[in-house]
């Protein structure tokens, strides 16, 4: 028989014990590195504390727009689903669009990915929203290219889609926005949607 631990709480116990002692999190305020760590745990790899990246005032945006009750506006639908609903603190709505009725057509419409067409179909309700894209680089910049031309402006942005093909470059694109958004995110190719579940989770609770 395998000798191992079985107690689920004391698993992420030594498993965020172990992340702190090996991460490298000194540049992050106390509440940047709550959700690094999540990341991380996600992640699996310590080093990606070195790529993550928070605009100023991220993390104070995203935790009092979700206290205030505002959606979380997710690029697929793993992603909707592995936001732990009970740590939520006001029952927000978690919302993806990929699968309704017309993503395909619009998507034919804009010439762009059935990711970036439901993007495209949040409308008005960004405004105020928490966006979290853990897959689809199209997705993110279709969104940046939108807000370019829209009074809607989200209370922040995950963007930490994974990929080869532009998942740097948005992201980098996201970092370098001039539309004085907040951000997370992972520089690089590294991303996904676990990842972003676990930069939500942390920012919906801070309970460990």
């Amino acid at each position: 028989m395998y000798d191992y631990i079985t107690d689920g709480a004391e698993i992420y116990r030594r498993s965020f014990a172990t992340i702190r002692a090996e991460a490298d999190l000194a540049r992050f305020t106390p509440d940047e590195e709550r959700v690094a760590v999540r990341m991380i745990h996600a992640a699996g790899e310590v080093d990606l504390a070195e790529d993550i990246v928070f605009s100023p005032g991220a993390t104070d945006a995203a935790q009092a727009a979700l206290r205030a009750g505002a959606p979380i506006l997710c690029d697929v639908n793993m992603v909707a689903s592995g936001v732990t609903r009970k740590r939520l603190p006001a029952d927000n709505e978690v919302i993806c669009l990929l699968r309704n009725p017309g993503v395909a057509e619009l998507a034919r419409e804009i010439g762009n990915t059935r990711t970036a067409a439901a993007v495209q179909m949040w409308g008005e309700r960004i405004d105020g929203a928490v966006l979290a894209f853990g897959n689809a680089p199209t997705a993110l910049f279709h969104l940046l290219d939108l807000l370019h031309d829209s009074p809607w402006r989200p209370a922040v942005v995950l963007g930490i889609p994974v990929g080869f093909i532009g998942a740097a470059e948005s992201k980098e694109a996201l970092v370098e926005n001039d539309l004085g958004l907040e951000y997370i995110t992972v520089r690089g190719r590294r991303g996904g949607s676990a990842i972003t579940c676990g930069a939500l989770n942390a920012l919906a609770s801070p309970a460990e």
